[in-house]
């Protein structure tokens, strides 16, 4: 039995949180841009411990806001080798990558490619992120929309979905399009701490529920408190966390300019370098934090028979338990905290995908064919790019709205997997560069596609091969890395 909608409790926190989001929005875009530059990297001015944190909010969303604690409820805590994988991969990217970035003076990751091999190749990775992302990130804004729908609402019908969109879109907005990186790094700063101030709320009302049983004693007797998983063949195995998602994690902190835009407004290659590294050990006990959750919620509801669906979709526990049993109060601040992160991952890809789509694509052709033309010209340019993909990823996430209920194939998983799909050519590219001197601008498209194509041969609904997702991204890389070497280096 569902509870019923937001209680006026609930609603004055929410009102509260986006008052707190309007007045910042507002604080943050008052400083005057004078060049796209500065608009996607802050003039390498931001401080390290304010770009450790926004790399951080970055890489959570509302579906690890709501999933990890699915993840522990079903299995255990092993989902924690993945962030000492990612441990290793930001130690990797700040020794190879990071000094190299700043040596061009790089506004995007991929001017790497252009001043080693050429434009082209500069602008083929481009269009490679922007498609992935376009995918991966409006499957990501339908998922959160589907979470706010469900507890605002109590339903995901049509209208409520594009409400719940707006709602998102709008706050992402609020940061990105007037004041750029900068106002989006620091609104970061909020989210960070909404939601994981959210999860310790949580953390605290379910602990003292469970007043007077052994906790330890229940989840030792599921073995639920396996940290390592010592197996050959598991999802977070120790082959898997040192090849593909080691592999994986490099491109995500290296390749990915989501991601990687964070770090490039840093004042030089040592605090960039150290941001990274930073980001990650705050993220590793905010993951337990939410791995908890999971494991108390595997102890309250122990012996209770719960089926996890609302209106057809399945949810996490975590959903579950939000929208049957949370009180009012709290059931408030979750919501924020799940639009929260949300909205730190909304706002980044939209900063992300307008950087590519000016700095590596548009401004170098309207140079070419106007070489007077202004930074006003681009300043502009930059928050129409904003707009775009505003409309862009809203339009993705409508189109996964009705993919999910008309199609079997499920687009919400293929779509989250896409930019791992693109990072396997990315990484046997940027492999190439920077540790060979082989490879050229003819042969960057082909790696880029025969990294996509290799995993897309893997995955079940292809040919009905299957193997583990760590391998796809092993052999993806080889296989784009190969083919690079197979012509020595020529620009273009």
């Amino acid at each position: 039995m569902i509870n019923s909608s937001f209680s006026s409790l609930d609603w004055f926190i929410f009102l509260a949180y986006f008052g707190v989001l309007a007045f910042s929005s507002y604080l943050f875009s008052k400083a005057k841009i004078t060049s796209s530059r500065e608009y996607f990297t802050a003039s390498n001015t931001m401080p390290m411990l304010t770009v450790a944190i926004s790399i951080l909010a970055t890489s959570q969303s509302a579906a690890t806001f709501l999933g990890v604690p699915e993840f522990s409820y079903a299995h255990n805590f092993t989902l924690l080798g993945f962030y000492f994988s990612s441990l290793l991969a930001v130690i990797f990217v700040a020794k190879y990558f990071v000094p190299k970035f700043y040596e061009m003076n790089a506004i995007t990751v991929y001017e790497l490619l252009e001043n080693r091999y050429g434009a082209s190749a500069k602008r083929q990775a481009g269009l490679m992120f922007l498609v992935g992302r376009v995918m991966a990130s409006g499957a990501r804004l339908y998922i959160a929309a589907l979470a706010i729908s469900m507890i605002l609402f109590l339903d995901i019908s049509f209208v409520h979905m594009m409400i719940s969109i707006f709602i998102l879109v709008l706050g992402a907005l609020a940061y990105t399009y007037f004041g750029g990186v900068k106002s989006v790094i620091l609104s970061d700063i909020i989210q960070a701490i909404t939601y994981i101030s959210a999860g310790l709320v949580v953390v605290f009302y379910l602990y003292t529920s469970l007043d007077g049983v052994d906790i330890v004693a229940v989840l030792n007797a599921n073995d639920k408190l396996v940290f390592i998983d010592t197996s050959l063949d598991g999802k977070f195995s120790i082959i898997g966390l040192l090849s593909g998602w080691l592999l994986l994690n490099i491109a995500a902190f290296g390749l990915d300019q989501d991601m990687t835009q964070r770090v490039l407004t840093c004042k030089n290659r040592d605090e960039a370098s150290r941001s990274l590294i930073v980001s990650i050990l705050f993220t590793i006990p905010i993951v337990l934090l939410f791995l908890i959750i999971g494991a108390l919620l595997f102890v309250h509801y122990e012996s209770a028979d719960v089926v996890q669906k609302f209106d057809g979709e399945k949810i996490t526990i975590f959903m579950y338990y939000i929208l049957n049993e949370m009180p009012e109060g709290v059931r408030g601040f979750v919501t924020v905290g799940a639009i929260a992160a949300a909205l730190s991952s909304t706002n980044s890809v939209l900063g992300a995908m307008a950087s590519v789509a000016i700095e590596d694509l548009y401004k170098p052709w309207k140079l070419k064919q106007m070489p007077a033309t202004d930074e006003r010209h681009f300043i502009k340019a930059s928050r129409n790019a904003v707009l775009i993909f505003a409309v862009i990823l809203s339009c993705m996430a409508i189109l996964s709205y009705f993919w999910q209920r008309y199609s079997e194939l499920s687009l919400i998983g293929f779509a989250l997997g896409v930019m791992a799909f693109a990072y396997t050519g990315l990484l046997g590219v940027f492999f190439s560069a920077v540790f060979t001197k082989r490879g050229s601008v003819k042969t960057v498209p082909y790696a880029l596609l025969g990294g996509f194509l290799t995993v897309l041969a893997f995955e079940p609904y292809t040919f009905g091969l299957s193997i583990g997702f760590a391998w796809q991204i092993t052999i993806g890389t080889v296989v784009s890395f190969a083919i690079m070497q197979l012509k020595t280096e020529e620009k273009g």
